[in-house]
């Protein structure tokens, strides 16, 4: 069995704090051996020339691209920047509509990016999203399915706050390459924001408190390593040492 890869999502909110981050991240979780970052639109620093940055720190940085940033045509610039910044992944969300109003975007889907990328660098290994939360299992699996064929390498999913619904995911996504989510919700404000906009079902035990996020970490990644899968932490509004130290044993 191939040794589990554990990434952390990290905000590129400027350079010197992304670099900060970075190495309080491979300071208190020595296991850590990629990051992986989005892209948004309300910080200058764009996810590849973040990944850029990191990859100084880790070798294994993956940018998120959103599809409907992608203008048309069969140049496709991004993968241009991407490879010659040495990176090797990507990650490809659909991406939401930009407040800002003036910032161009463009009617694709994901499977129509993944398909650009693995025709013009089909040496980039190409993760799509997996959101259980989206859609009826049925229409989740139907749009793996769609990705995969447009040449999906693997999939990062939404983060997971029940060991029931991983299993059952794990099962539903056997023999593919996945990033499994796990994410700390502080606070009820927090839990309520996943509730509205993300269509979390917390399980009945849940508790929004650093303690019990840690504890769910550390079960999550136990299952996870157990069916031979990947794990990523968003550790968004959190202390990351506070979050992610002594997470895992050493």
């Amino acid at each position: 069995m191939a040794a589990m890869r554990i990434s952390v999502e990290l905000i590129p909110r400027g350079e010197a704090e992304l670099l900060t981050d970075a190495a309080m991240v491979r300071s208190v979780m020595p296991q850590v051996n990629a990051f992986n970052i989005p892209d948004l639109m309300r910080f200058p620093t764009r996810s590849w020339d973040a990944c850029k940055l990191t990859s100084g720190i880790l070798p294994a940085s993956i940018p998120h691209i959103r599809a409907i940033d992608i203008p048309p045509g069969e140049e496709l610039p991004i993968a241009d920047a991407i490879e010659a910044a040495g990176l090797r992944e990507v990650l490809v969300v659909r991406g939401d509509p930009p407040h800002d109003m003036g910032h161009r975007t463009y009617p694709n889907s994901s499977e129509d990016i993944i398909r650009r990328f693995k025709r013009h660098s089909p040496n980039l290994r190409v993760y799509a999203a997996f959101d259980p939360y989206r859609a009826g299992f049925r229409d989740e699996m139907t749009a793996v399915h769609r990705k995969l064929e447009a040449g999906a390498d693997g999939f990062f999913t939404q983060p997971l706050f029940d060991l029931r619904l991983l299993e059952i995911c794990a099962e539903m996504l056997h023999g593919q390459d996945v990033f499994w989510g796990v994410a700390p919700v502080l606070g009820q404000k927090s839990q309520a924001y996943w509730e509205t906009t993300n269509r979390v079902i917390f399980p009945a035990g849940f508790v929004p408190t650093l303690d019990w996020n840690r504890d769910f970490a550390t079960k999550a990644v136990r299952a996870i390593q157990g069916f031979g899968g990947n794990v990523y932490f968003m550790p968004i509004r959190v202390n990351l040492a506070a979050y992610l130290t002594d997470l895992l044993p050493s």
